[in-house]
């Protein structure tokens, strides 16, 4: 019989919608133990949350996310609001033993973080961090060719994720749409909600960060904010450039704007190699371009005349996590990483091999977002502080 596992989900947006389709499709891709009940959804508008919950499915609506945490019926707190509550909700669903599950940024800096890690930790509950594109299978699939050696010693890493919604002046700050253009409320701008998804990516895939050089730009200075009705300075950063050394000795560029315009969600990596190269644009999700520097049978590694990229495509079942969908040569979306994201989650509660990334994971992606916007402030190479 499979044991429930009784979610509360905090947030009803964007977010509350992809997590929630994760939890009602797990056990029909996975076979893992545990089904998710989806008990309580959490919402200030009690109208919105109420659609939400009879869209989805869940038991009752709550409009104080304290009654959720504290419930004795719910086992799993999901975290899918704005910056500015993760730390507070984590840390009292912590104590009150839940598993915690929390959006990206962890938080809205390093203090809290560590904070919410400490929380996590003491009270020794699973926790997880919706970092999703590590569950892209191309990506996934990146990190296996990485970890095989075919990479060999890396000297270049290169990433860019690029939107343009934010362009016209006219659009407001503030309120439950746009929430991410109020530095009180989201922290930073394209540094915590689009670069964490690139600098945890560059991590998983070539090692820590150890420090930055960084320059920021807000192009539209003032705006109106939705909630005082007055138009007031805008704090957060439209687009950010910064410049990382890695561990391991190679360099890494990172650039992510608002501004560019015809880019929706372009989100690319390169990674160059002594032995080899890997690219990937998410706009071609199913693809892994790799570049394999081969090796002659006399032992001598050279190009020859049939050397060039490969364009890989990640839909076999030999490939990460594409076993558990359809037959090679159809394709799964962007809903589908959420998805693998909890399967690992759950299979790391009944392995007892706690999945990546956690809490004390994401707090290294937060240590270089707040490097990031220290050097910008400065002009100056920041130490990021990142666990070696």
């Amino acid at each position: 019989m499979a044991k429930e596992l009784r979610v509360a989900m905090i947030g009803y947006g964007f977010m509350g919608r992809a997590h929630s389709n994760a939890y009602k499709r797990l056990n029909d891709f996975f076979p893992v133990e545990h089904r998710p009940v989806l008990k309580v959804a959490v919402g200030r508008n009690a109208e919105k949350v109420k659609a939400f919950a009879d869209t989805w499915g869940y038991e009752r609506i709550e409009t104080d996310w304290r009654k959720a945490v504290e419930a004795p019926d719910v086992d799993l707190v999901d975290i899918g609001t704005p910056n500015d509550t993760h730390h507070d909700i984590a840390i009292a669903a912590a104590r009150a033993g839940k598993m915690v599950l929390c959006e990206k940024p962890l938080a809205m800096n390093v203090r809290e973080a560590e904070e919410m890690v400490r929380a996590v930790e003491e009270a020794g509950v699973p926790n997880m961090v919706w970092f999703n594109y590590r569950r892209v299978p191309s990506i996934a699939l990146a990190k296996q060719i990485i970890d095989e050696g075919r990479i060999g010693r890396p000297f270049h890493y290169r990433a860019t994720y690029l939107q343009d919604w934010t362009i016209s002046p006219e659009v407001p700050q503030g309120g439950a749409a746009l929430w991410r253009l109020d530095v009180n409320v989201a922290g930073s701008g394209v540094t915590g909600d689009l670069l964490a998804h690139s600098i945890d990516t560059a991590m998983w895939l070539n090692g820590p960060i150890t420090r930055v050089v960084a320059r920021t730009e807000t192009f539209v200075k003032e705006r109106l904010h939705q909630v005082t009705g007055k138009v007031e300075p805008v704090g957060i950063d439209d687009a950010c450039l910064f410049l990382a050394e890695f561990a391991n000795g190679s360099l890494g560029t990172f650039e992510s704007t608002r501004y560019a315009r015809g880019r929706k969600n372009f989100n690319t990596f390169e990674l160059n190699g002594a032995d080899g190269s890997l690219y990937f644009d998410l706009e071609e999700p199913e693809y892994l371009q790799f570049f394999e520097y081969k090796q002659l049978q006399s032992g001598k590694k050279t190009e020859s005349h049939l050397t060039g990229w490969r364009k890989i495509h990640t839909t076999n079942s030999e490939h990460p996590y594409m076993k558990y969908y359809w037959v090679p040569g159809t394709c799964i979306g962007y809903e589908h990483t959420f998805l693998n994201a909890l399967a690992d989650f759950v299979m790391g509660i009944e392995s007892g091999k706690p999945t990546q990334p956690d809490f004390r994971n994401a707090l290294q992606t937060q240590r270089v977002c707040d490097a990031v916007l220290e050097s910008a402030r400065t002009g100056r190479w920041v130490q990021t502080g990142v666990e070696l």
